[in-house]
């Protein structure tokens, strides 16, 4: 099961998960950035809209309730443009 973890950006107290929210959807086209965002909003709470909030896309095993979360990875922009120009 596809699922997203919420999270609020805080410089004093680090990041804080505010909410984990399963993806119910059967139409990916429906599925965007902003969906989610404003989903989460509407279930977490219209005082997280000015907040710094972002999210993680994560897998739920349904059989053992393990989550998977991808490694998170930075690429520079000088990588990126390397990369394309090959």
């Amino acid at each position: 099961m596809i699922a997203y973890e919420f999270y609020l950006r805080d410089t004093v107290k680090g990041n804080e998960l505010v909410g984990i929210l399963p993806e119910r959807r059967k139409d990916p086209a429906r599925i965007t950035q902003k969906s989610v965002m404003n989903w989460a909003e509407t279930v977490l709470g219209n005082s997280l809209s000015n907040k710094d909030i972002y999210y993680i896309k994560i897998t739920i095993n349904e059989d053992t309730g393990n989550i998977f979360q991808p490694t998170p990875f930075l690429v520079t922009r000088k990588k990126a443009k390397k990369q394309i120009n090959l």
